[in-house]
């Protein structure tokens, strides 16, 4: 169907002709998505493109509301900055996230806003695409590291800003594993999300991840492993937080 007889609607695939390159079996997505998944990068064929579905809505006000709108389409597109090419290709020279951050800095337009109404909405638009299998892992990763390039530039200005934060997050793959992508990715979310984030990292012991609960007073642990040889970890930190008279005070989230 050509364009000219289909009007797009917000998110849609023209063309429905999107194909993926077979991976295989990837261990680090079972971090996040609970399980082996086969699938392959997400490419657009010649042609197609991606078409941004969080709309502008009437109330956004020019500059801003554009630059908002801009940041989220970069993020669903994955791309970070203007030498990406963007899914369908073509786009270099245009401003990516990193670019567009900084815009919206220089305009003034406060980081809370850039975070709810930029950030925010596009990572849940790109978590929607996953559910509904339009997205794979590595479109779901290029996304989360635009939000993390993001994060890099706000992160000074969250405290002179006053933006408060959700809570506190301590995260990271237990003892044994080093994958990482899914921890990766939920601690990038988060960071989006407006929470305060500590990534330990891969293969950590479950009395340093206890011992970084208490020193930063984290509302939220995170576990992460793959391995089916390395989940019982995650009972080894759940074990030393209820000897440390911390299981209590802090959620827990595995995955």
């Amino acid at each position: 169907m050509s364009n000219e007889e289909h009007k797009p609607q917000g998110g849609e695939i023209l063309d429905d002709s999107r194909q993926g390159g077979v991976l295989g079996r990837i261990d680090e997505a079972g971090e996040v998505c609970g399980g082996g998944m086969e699938g392959g990068s997400a490419l657009v064929e010649s042609g197609a493109a991606v078409v941004e579905s969080v709309e502008t809505t009437p109330e956004e006000n020019a500059p801003a509301g554009e630059i908002l709108a801009d940041i989220r389409r970069s993020v669903v597109l994955g791309r970070i900055d203007e030498s990406d090419e963007g899914f369908d290709g073509g786009l270099e020279g245009e401003p990516g996230v990193v670019e567009l951050v900084e815009t919206a800095l220089e305009a003034e337009v406060p980081v809370g806003e850039i975070l709810a109404e930029g950030l925010s909405p596009a990572m849940e638009e790109v978590g929607s695409r996953f559910e509904s299998k339009e997205f794979l892992i590595p479109d779901m990763l290029a996304s989360a590291e635009c939000v993390s390039a993001a994060m890099d530039i706000l992160e000074p200005h969250l405290v002179s800003s006053g933006v408060e934060r959700k809570g506190k997050v301590v995260i990271a793959t237990v003892e044994g594993d080093l994958h990482d992508i899914g921890k990766n990715i939920v601690a990038t979310l988060l960071k989006g999300a407006g929470y305060e984030v500590r990534d330990l990292g891969t293969s950590v012991p479950a009395t340093a991840i206890v011992e970084e609960v208490r020193s930063q007073d984290a509302d939220v642990l995170g576990l992460s492993a793959l391995l089916t040889s390395t989940m019982t970890k995650m009972k080894l930190v759940l074990d030393e937080l209820v000897a440390s008279g911390l299981r209590g005070k802090v959620k827990v989230i595995v995955g």
